[in-house]
């Protein structure tokens, strides 16, 4: 069982998260900027990060790199919508282990999840 800490703006995507991965995987924080997200980071040490990569101030990419520069073994996962395949790329190029593409079924983020653990 993961510890996830889940990053996005939209209260109803960090809902839909938490339910998919409930039983299987232990939300233990959330954040709705990349700044929070780093500050959680740095208090809970998760195991895995899902971050949306279009959030207000601080983007999930520029949030993944600080992360990346407290723990270089984070484990960030991307979910971002399909409209972004460039950030996408740009992401996985600075670190992120893996992404799943918004909207996205229960199997692919166990899967996505399972693969990083």
């Amino acid at each position: 069982m993961a510890r996830l800490l889940i990053v996005d703006d939209a209260a109803f995507m960090r809902k839909l998260l938490t339910e998919m991965v409930a039983g299987k995987h232990e939300v233990c924080g959330e954040a709705t900027t990349g700044l929070e997200a780093i500050e959680k980071y740095k208090e809970l040490r998760p195991d895995i990060v899902t971050m949306d990569i279009t959030m207000p101030g601080m983007q999930g990419i520029e949030a993944m790199r600080e992360i990346l520069t407290i723990d270089e073994e984070a484990k960030v996962l991307i979910c971002s919508a399909i409209g972004h395949r460039q950030k996408v790329l740009e992401a996985m190029k600075n670190g992120a282990r893996d992404f799943v593409v918004k909207p996205f079924q229960k199997e692919q983020i166990l899967d996505a999840i399972s693969r990083l653990v």
